[in-house]
């Protein structure tokens, strides 16, 4: 019991100050989520956590659910409360104290000032996590160009993603077939 304990703690302590840094979105903490559980907690592996984050992107609800996954998969249900909690929280007072300021002061020039800095911010952390996934893929080169042709068509067309899936999932499959 005492080792759940301590999971949760160390959950909480991951995932508490990273909900502050959720610019953007809870996209834009992906990369050092992934930096945290894999690389200086290892509670999984580089492929276990893209497989995480995938499994959190198809489910309803929030993409930031990973939290609840990650933690669901170091302690248990108390982990997945843990953690759910210590990433929302916090921004749920942050966001909420901003709000009332900014509806005060919309035109002030540091609200002004703020939201045009933060957004190269959030890019640039966005684009960390895409770089994080992307080097995390299993299937190598074929898994990655599948991905970039498969963000490119969302972006350029309208086609059904779940077309993509099933033609990326086809593709991976048979050159996993004919690979020696």
């Amino acid at each position: 019991m005492n080792d759940v304990l301590e999971r949760c703690v160390a959950l909480a302590g991951v995932f508490a100050p990273l909900s502050i840094a959720t610019i953007g979105g809870g996209q834009a903490i992906i990369a050092d989520v992934q930096r945290q559980v894999v690389d200086v907690h290892h509670w999984m592996t580089a492929a276990q956590f893209v497989n995480t984050f995938a499994i959190a992107r198809m489910a309803p609800g929030p993409g930031s659910l990973l939290a609840t996954l990650i933690g669901w998969q170091v302690a248990g249900i108390g982990g997945a409360v843990t953690a759910t909690i210590a990433l929302f929280g916090p921004t749920a007072f942050l966001v909420y104290g901003v709000a009332h300021l900014w509806r005060r002061h919309p035109e002030a020039r540091w609200a002004l000032a703020l939201e045009a800095g933060l957004r190269p911010v959030a890019a640039g952390m966005i684009l960390a996590t895409v770089y994080v996934l992307m080097r995390g893929l299993d299937g190598g080169w074929w898994a990655r160009g599948v991905a970039v042709v498969s963000t490119v068509l969302v972006l350029r067309t309208r086609i059904n993603v779940l077309l993509l899936l099933a033609a990326g999932a086809t593709l991976l499959v048979a050159v996993a077939s004919f690979a020696p």
